[in-house]
């Protein structure tokens, strides 16, 4: 495993636990959210380098049904790969995401007219589309209390958030990033469907860029959702390290 590999693969088993609690099933470490969020996964137990079986994928399947969660996977094909088998046997389906590291200073980008591309505070106006914004993105629902759930990550450090801002004071793009010491991953850029198509996510993600790099992160990344999406990054400055895998039933 190469050094920027491990050091993701840290960031990996570390962030999930300010919002979840860790149960361990050997070589998989299933994080459940503790209160209301989106709900998060498993995954590969930091330092286990041996085998991952199709039934150990089932063990942990069984406990996310009781628990009514997701039953999702998520890992890097690089990192562990032999679990795609496993999780294959075990009946899901797995998807691969360009795994993608900033290389250098990002590239500058241009907001649209009439759009400010900001860093929103807690106790920003903007906040409440700003947290919703993503949600709608991806066609679901906001969970209740989003918005002030975030806010307290605002406030403690553990999340910062962009948003693409219209003269209305409406968020119509925005994204966040959550800092572990000198690692942080850039998520859920969203932009509504009717904003989309004028470059509002790539500008949300070069603020938050700018802005992780100005508080001294070292390493910035993130997973991009397709090849032509990561072209995208690729304007900023990210380069493709690896492969992100997400495992979950067939729909």
């Amino acid at each position: 495993m190469s050094g920027m590999l491990s050091r993701l693969e840290t960031y990996y088993d570390t962030v999930p636990r300010s919002a979840a609690r860790a149960e361990e099933f050997g070589p998989l470490t299933l994080f459940v959210r503790e209160g209301e969020g989106w709900p998060y996964y498993a995954r590969p137990t930091l330092g286990h380098t041996g085998e991952v079986t199709a039934d150990a994928v089932d063990r942990v399947r069984a406990r996310q049904r009781e628990l009514g969660v997701p039953e999702a996977f998520e890992w890097v094909a690089e990192t562990t790969p032999g679990l795609r088998a496993a999780v294959e046997k075990s009946g899901l389906v797995v998807h691969e995401h360009p795994l993608m590291v900033l290389d250098g200073e990002p590239a500058a980008v241009t907001a649209p007219e009439n759009v400010t591309v900001r860093i929103v505070g807690a106790g920003d106006a903007v906040l409440e589309s700003a947290a919703a914004a993503p949600f709608a993105a991806f066609g679901v629902a906001p969970a209740p209390g989003a918005a002030t759930k975030l806010a307290g990550r605002i406030e403690a450090g553990l999340t910062r958030l962009a948003a693409a801002v219209d003269a209305t004071g409406t968020a119509l793009s925005a994204g966040q990033y959550q800092p572990v010491g000198p690692v942080a991953e850039v998520v859920g850029v969203g932009t509504l469907p009717d904003a989309r198509r004028r470059g509002l996510g790539l500008a949300v993600t070069a603020a938050l860029v700018a802005d992780a790099r100005a508080a001294g992160v070292e390493t910035v990344f993130l997973s991009a959702s397709d090849a032509s999406v990561a072209r995208l990054y690729g304007r900023l400055g990210f380069r493709t390290v690896g492969t992100a895998l997400i495992a979950e039933p067939a729909s």
